[in-house]
């Protein structure tokens, strides 16, 4: 089964901030960070259930080359990316996502 996948906003919002950050660091590392994402979500497209759920539902899904984190929830066929976020960041900021 080949799941669709949605990011919400404040997803969007998280990539384009680590771009940017990425970016500021080398120019290129932005768009390695994206390769990366973009990896690790065609992984979600086919194995959602592969992230262990973490708090309400939510499921997280490590990057493999960048300390960023996948939040999600699977809902039958659609993942629905709910951040994109940086592993020391406090949990609050993912767990108000639920």
């Amino acid at each position: 089964m080949t799941f669709r996948i949605e990011f919400r906003p404040e997803a969007f919002a998280d990539i384009a901030e680590a771009f940017q950050f990425y970016e500021g660091r080398r120019r290129g590392l932005g768009q390695v960070f994206e390769e990366e994402l973009h990896h690790t979500v065609q992984l979600l497209e086919e194995m959602a259930t592969m992230g262990p759920e973490v708090y309400r539902r939510l499921r997280r899904v490590l990057m493999h080359r960048f300390p960023f984190a996948i939040y999600y929830r699977v809902k039958e066929d659609l993942v629905e990316v709910r951040g994109v976020i940086h592993t020391s960041q406090h949990p609050r900021r993912w767990q108000r996502r639920t």
